[in-house]
């Protein structure tokens, strides 16, 4: 697969198929002669010997310093150096490669006065397996991702250090920025003005992660339709809640949808039609409210997808470089050329929609946890099922404890900050509002982890579930499930085997959790609905 950037219409898929599949990239001809223009542009200010910001002054509150001609270089070579300030984990190769197609696909905006060369790099490091090694914490989301985006383009210059993958004949090693480079045939480059602050100024740690959350997010919410979808048959719960009607009634757009995803899921359940006439007056709400509190979910997910769409394709640094006669005469520059200094880098358009985001996906998890405990827990669940679903309780605790791990997780995400509500000032207080985008970002992708793992708790429980349904009817036969949660619970029984006696249960929830964020479990309620509860 190969993604071609134009800076125009970058995916968060797009980002996904680059960080996770391996997909090459591109960089579009339109998008090159923007380069090339937007670096002509630049030279023709650095010739007119004007005073510009992040041409040839310093940086945030040293603006007013004015640069000799021949420390230009060197002034960007610094700032690459001492930017690179990180702390904390190293990030995962994923998260790496989502920053640089981000980053790449927002310099071919033709904003940034960047030379062509330095694209081609960023494009050639990213194609041939050369990930930069960087510090996952220090960025404030303003002025964008300064210290990630500074560890990502030592490399550029020679230093730093970058994993190179490896092949069928060679490991992976870890090498310095400038044998990094040898090792695909590259020789670093000498940065001219304006590039090294283009290079670290923007958000593209902030959306790089944000996309893989997106992705990862509605993904796990379509999971988690099924799971909550299965528990309602294996606990002989009503799939009348989600009647079409009732949610036409209030259409939002996710409600809807996870409403739609129950009934399309049961069709065809024999389960739900043994028990339709029963004296049950109403279900729990983790029950009878699923398609509300997972549409809301879904909502909460396409209000980020809108987001990192538009900033995905957006010039994010600063300053930027525009033509002369398209903007007013308070610009620094000439006639050609415009320069002007904002504030694009500022990651508060997705802090804010991250942190809705986590919380969001917080909320999924905690409505999974009470599922799994009506399955287990002997106070609560149906009579056919044995107290945590244990064959021989008492002397087994069955799924006790993969409810506790359900707990703990969801506490884990309830206590997180919001990490957008807090402001240090920073540069002697010229930097004097931050968003904590990035932040924001680690948070979102913690959500997605300890969701999944909520949520692959439940698919196991539910799975395991199924086998004492035919124990509440007066019937020889097997009663079966809906056609698509027939298929999810094959899938779970595929890798976690039914429980038959105490084993350690933390295989069974990373097994269910990777067919989960694999989307494996989209894959086989795919084959087997194809739409057919709309249908009838």
């Amino acid at each position: 697969m190969t993604v071609v950037l134009d800076g125009e219409s970058l995916a968060p898929e797009d980002v996904a198929a680059v960080a996770r599949d391996g997909a090459r990239i591109e960089v579009a001809e339109t998008a090159r002669e923007r380069v090339r223009e937007s670096r002509a542009r630049v030279e023709d200010v650095i010739e007119s010997g004007e005073a510009v910001y992040g041409l040839n002054t310093g940086f945030g509150e040293l603006v007013d310093e004015r640069i000799p001609p021949e420390e230009l270089e060197q002034l960007q070579t610094n700032l690459l150096r001492s930017h690179a300030a990180g702390a904390g984990r190293e990030l995962e190769r994923e998260e790496v490669r989502a920053m640089l197609v981000a980053r790449i696909n927002a310099l071919v905006t033709g904003y940034s006065g960047i030379r062509e060369t330095v694209i081609d790099h960023l494009v050639a490091i990213c194609n041939e397996g050369v990930h930069p090694v960087v510090r996952s914490r220090g960025s404030l989301g303003a002025s964008g991702d300064l210290a990630p985006l500074a560890h990502l383009s030592l490399v550029l210059i020679g230093e730093g250090e970058a994993v190179v993958e490896g092949t069928s004949e060679e490991a992976e090693r870890r090498l310095p920025g400038d044998e990094a480079l040898a090792a695909i045939g590259l020789e670093p480059l000498s940065l001219q003005p304006k590039e090294g602050l283009a290079l670290i100024n923007g958000t593209q740690l902030t959306a790089g992660l944000a996309a893989l959350a997106v992705v990862d997010g509605e993904r796990l919410v379509r999971g988690a339709d099924a799971a909550g979808a299965l528990t309602i048959e294996t606990s002989l719960g009503t799939t009348a809640t989600a009647d079409a009607a009732i949610h036409e009634a209030r259409p939002h757009a996710g409600q809807l949808e996870s409403a739609r995803a129950v009934r399309e899921l049961t069709a065809g359940s024999e389960i739900v039609e043994a028990h339709r006439n029963c004296d049950r007056v109403q279900d729990a709400y983790s029950l009878r409210c699923l398609p509300q509190v997972h549409g809301a979910v879904r909502d909460a997910l396409t209000h980020l997808r809108d987001a990192v769409s538009i900033e995905l394709n957006s010039a994010t640094d600063n300053p930027l470089v525009f033509a002369g006669d398209r903007v007013d005469d308070r610009a620094s520059g000439t006639d050609r050329a415009a320069v002007l200094s904002g504030g694009n880098f500022h990651g508060t358009p997705l802090a804010l929609r991250l942190e809705y985001a986590r919380l969001a996906l917080t909320d999924l998890a905690a409505i999974s946890e009470r599922r799994i405990d009506r399955l287990l827990n002997p106070n609560l669940q149906e009579p056919h099922l044995p107290p945590f679903l244990a064959a021989d309780g008492g002397v087994e605790s069955g799924y006790m404890i993969a409810q506790y791990t359900a707990a703990a997780l969801v506490n884990e995400l309830r206590s997180l900050g919001a990490a957008s509500a807090d402001n240090t000032p920073v540069s002697g207080g010229q930097e004097d509002h931050v968003s904590m985008s990035a932040q924001s970002a680690l948070h979102a992708r913690r959500a997605v982890e300890n969701a999944t793992q909520v949520v692959g708790a439940e698919l196991v429980c539910a799975a395991q579930a199924a086998e004492y349904v035919d124990d509440a009817f007066e019937t020889d036969d097997s009663l079966s499930l809906g056609v698509g949660t027939s298929a999810v619970c094959e899938l779970v029984r595929g890798v976690v085997p039914s429980l038959e006696a105490d084993r350690p249960v933390h295989t069974d929830v990373d097994r269910a959790a990777a067919l989960l964020a694999r989307g494996l479990v989209d894959e086989a309620i795919a084959r087997a609905t194809d739409g057919r509860s709309e249908r009838e």
